[in-house]
């Protein structure tokens, strides 16, 4: 068992080093781990979705599913979170000013920022005009996507860890699963310990360090070097120098890898829940699938958001804004699960018109 002590005691101390960056083909043209997440989800729900469907587990036509999922791809999941992270984050943090400036950042994913809520909203959007539509079962309808669903939650998850982003609160570095984001350095706003970080890391490196170190010094005081500098030059070196990454790691609190969490708990745990109860279940009441996924979501979230570095300005009534909009999902989790009580309709009692 020495290996396994040797393991906990290596991931105890690590200092993450992943490059979100795949594989660069320019400058501005990089395949990115994000990116590639979303890929894998949607390639794995369509295969998923087609394999239900042919089993007659599912309310759409095996020839249409891929129609479907490209109109919930683009307007539900992509415009959807982001116009979701718009409105529920960019806005009540900075404003409503740099949008009026900028229409463009309302479609900017390539700055970052989706939201899984405004995701999950555009979800619901598209698949219910979808139903009216085509005059099938909305619930019915969401009960395949909400198999599908958490495997997204899944990849994209693993590539917040990958990128950095929305690590958890503080914990103790005698914690085995305890990771130092670098990231965090820069986004706690913490002069004193940044300049400190700086220091080190310009004695065993230096010719760029030292010169980074040399500009923020340069009027006698310490000024944080702009966010550009931080993505460009101190993160890839410190990527490919392990003394630079090891002397930044002293002064960064070791932290839970709330990504991980999140990506296990919401995506992996739900669908395997889900997907074994469709298959094992095949005349499931229509929406018992879909209220499920809500309650268990929003259940999840909740938990988790409680070792989630927050949003500290935008927590409402002592919740974390992922905590407050998850009351909602369980509302309408509850109100699913009543209409599948109340209707008690099943697949195969409805010709498959979608």
């Amino acid at each position: 068992m020495v290996w396994i002590g040797g393991v906990m005691d290596f991931l105890a101390t690590y200092v993450h080093d992943w490059d979100p960056v795949i594989w660069s083909i320019t400058d501005a043209i990089k395949l990115r781990w994000y990116g590639l997440s979303y890929v894998l989800g949607f390639v794995a729900g369509y295969f998923i979705l087609k394999s239900l469907s042919r089993r007659n587990l599912w309310v759409v036509k095996e020839e249409k599913v891929g129609d479907l999922l490209t109109w919930v791809a683009i307007f539900g999941v992509f415009l959807g979170g982001r116009l979701g992270y718009v409105l529920f984050y960019m806005i009540p943090e900075d404003g409503i000013g740099p949008i009026l400036e900028d229409p463009l950042k309302i479609v900017a994913v390539w700055d970052g920022g989706m939201a899984s809520h405004g995701g999950i909203l555009g979800i619901m959007t598209v698949t219910l005009i979808w139903a009216i539509r085509t005059k099938v079962s909305w619930a019915a309808l969401g009960d395949g996507f909400c198999i599908v669903a958490p495997l997204g939650v899944f990849f994209g998850r693993v590539a917040n860890f990958i990128n950095g982003e929305l690590y958890g609160r503080k914990t103790s570095e005698e914690s085995w699963w305890a990771v130092k984001f670098p990231k965090a350095l820069y986004e706690e706003a913490d002069d004193e310990k940044f300049e400190a970080a700086l220091r080190e890391a310009a004695v065993v490196d230096p010719q760029v360090m030292g010169s980074v170190f040399a500009d923020c010094t340069s009027g006698g005081q310490f000024v944080r070097p702009p966010l550009a500098v931080m993505d460009q030059v101190v993160l890839p070196t410190a990527r490919e120098n392990p003394e630079v990454l090891q002397a930044l790691g002293h002064h960064i609190p070791a932290r839970h890898p709330s990504q991980l969490y999140e990506g296990i708990l919401e995506g992996l745990v739900i669908f395997v829940g889900l997907y074994l109860l469709r298959v094992k279940v095949p005349r499931l009441w229509n929406g018992v699938i879909t209220g499920l996924f809500f309650l268990t979501y929003a259940g999840f979230r909740i938990l988790v958001e409680n070792v989630r570095e927050p949003d500290h300005e935008l927590a409402v009534g002592g919740l974390t804004k992922g905590q407050f909009y998850s009351l909602f999902m369980i509302v309408v989790g509850v109100g699913f699960l009543v209409y599948a009580w109340k209707t008690r309709r099943v697949v195969g009692e409805e010709e498959k018109m979608a």
